[in-house]
């Protein structure tokens, strides 16, 4: 089959689409021919190996070559000990090497008929990663007002619907472009970063998610109510990742404001939730383009570039 794959850390320049061998059906997972997949931060993490902990033992050279998470595709073959899938189904899934033609997993949903396989493809890291900021580690409760900062990117498009579909208010901040599809996707209020600081409003949040970055503990806390919460994803690509986060976290102590890091995890019932959100129209993905995968390095190129408006999704 074909495959996205690399033999060394490093940029878009390492990758080559190769041919490698199709994976076995084991008896526990399905075996599925991918139809799109989509790129997330931690693809840019795996293929840089930054920060240095993604590698673990494989510091000098990737164990792993191929690449990607997220996809959608349909059942091709059933291990003995899977239930409730069968050839023909159509699925949602997360399972590394996703860039590629054949997955084989366990982690899979059922696709609703009415999305598309690109639509599908964008949901499980970046979905997840708003869902489980929001409603895990946010506790966010219906009426509850909600600052998403980073509002245009993969988890930002979706945490502003997923707020939505949990019951917040929802105050999301972008740039000038993206502020008309941020009240598109649902958002109460649009903040343009570029001509206001958000955090010097008179605006509080019970809850601020925060995706972009660019704002000190400080800062946050006076926008935050007496009982709100800071949710902080990921370190936004910096190498700074660590400090970053443990100088939030230790800011965060002397208050009654708690911040809080997160590792997103691949749960099925998030995923079906997600799906469920899908089905009925409440979640709408955004994608900024659509590459083949003969192109797909050039769409990690793009997506390392930043600035991209939803999710980029590679077909196969």
């Amino acid at each position: 089959m074909k495959a996205l794959a690399r033999h060394r850390y490093g940029g878009p320049e390492v990758l080559r689409v190769e041919e490698v061998e199709r994976p076995a059906l084991e008896a526990d997972r399905a075996l599925v021919r991918v139809r799109a997949a989509s790129l997330n931060k931690v693809d840019l993490h795996t293929l840089h190996g930054r920060p240095l902990p993604t590698r673990g033992r494989a510091l000098l050279r990737p164990r792993d070559r191929l690449l990607g998470t997220d996809f959608a595709g349909v059942v091709e073959a059933v291990g003995a000990e899977l239930a409730g899938f069968a050839p023909g189904d159509e699925v949602i899934g997360a399972r590394s090497g996703a860039l590629a033609e054949y997955v084989c997993t366990k982690t899979i949903v059922r696709k609703p008929a009415g999305a598309s396989f690109e639509e599908a493809a964008t949901l499980p890291v970046a979905g997840l990663t708003a869902l489980q900021g929001l409603r895990d580690h946010g506790r966010l409760r219906p009426g509850e007002r909600v600052l998403v900062n980073g509002g245009s990117g993969g988890v930002g498009t979706l945490a502003i619907q997923i707020a939505k579909a949990l019951g917040g208010h929802v105050t999301a901040v972008c740039s000038t472009r993206n502020l008309e599809q941020a009240r598109q996707l649902g958002a109460d209020e649009a903040v343009d970063y570029t001509r206001e600081d958000v955090t010097r409003g008179g605006a509080r949040f019970d809850l601020i998610l925060d995706v972009a970055g660019g704002h000190s503990w400080r800062s946050l806390r006076r926008i935050l109510s007496p009982h709100g919460r800071l949710v902080v994803v990921g370190a936004h690509g910096s190498r700074f990742l660590l400090p970053h986060i443990a100088a939030l976290w230790l800011a965060s102590r002397a208050g009654r404001r708690p911040a809080a890091f997160f590792i997103t995890k691949l749960r099925l019932p998030d995923l079906e939730f997600l799906a469920e959100l899908l089905a009925d129209g409440r979640l709408t993905p955004r994608i900024d383009r659509t590459y083949e995968l003969a192109d797909a390095a050039e769409a990690m190129r793009a997506f390392a570039e930043g600035h991209v408006r939803g999710k980029l999704v590679v077909t196969i």
